[in-house]
């Protein structure tokens, strides 16, 4: 038994350890041989992340008022909810996990924008994940999913080209956003349930 359990530590060992390469391996490509010219863009892109994801639903909500339309409001709920969730999840992780920034671990990534705190999961990344992916299940429209979905990669991809994210933070991060989405319209739909059943 003893020697099963070191065997199966030293493989989780060896796994984790190839994939900390992977995951710097593929960040020197994005960052290291970045095209430089289009820092100031993906600086751009990676600030519409918060503002975005914030104006969203509070400018859904006062459309909903002013048109006087409860779908939208709801919507716009979900939307907002889904934002919630999604900055508690990355936070509670990025506290438990604590990984420091590649800039920090490797002299040559070059960090183009300011980032502090932990690096894992990409905040900018789960937050536009669950903006996108809230905003196309209220909207399953084309001409919303595409270029929700568009930024959405965009802002995660900025993170590695500026340097402050490895891959994975990005994929955990969209993740992370696209999961909060789901789970909160779950949660919605049980608490519908729930209510119309009281009301009966």
């Amino acid at each position: 038994m003893r020697k099963i359990y070191c065997l199966l530590l030293f493989f989780l060992w060896v796994t984790f350890g190839n994939a900390q390469n992977t995951d710097i391996n593929i960040l020197r490509d994005i960052n290291g041989n970045r095209n430089k010219n289009l820092d100031p863009t993906f600086k751009l892109v990676t600030n519409t992340a918060v503002p975005f994801s914030v104006a969203t639903p509070i400018l859904m909500y006062s459309i909903g008022l002013i048109k006087k339309d409860s779908t939208i409001k709801k919507q716009a709920i979900f939307i907002g909810e889904t934002f919630l969730v999604s900055a508690f999840i990355t936070t509670a992780l990025k506290q438990t996990v604590k990984r420091a920034r590649p800039f920090d671990t490797y002299s040559d990534i070059e960090k183009e924008t300011s980032a502090p705190g932990y690096s894992f999961p990409s905040g900018h990344t789960s937050l536009a994940f669950a903006t996108a992916t809230s905003l196309s299940m209220a909207y399953p429209k084309w001409y919303v999913i595409a270029p929700s979905f568009l930024w959405a990669g965009a802002v995660g991809y900025s993170r590695m080209h500026l340097g402050v994210h490895y891959p994975s933070d990005v994929l955990a991060g969209a993740i992370i956003g696209s999961g909060s989405a789901y789970l909160t319209y779950k949660a919605n739909k049980w608490l519908n349930k729930k209510r119309s059943k009281k009301d009966r």
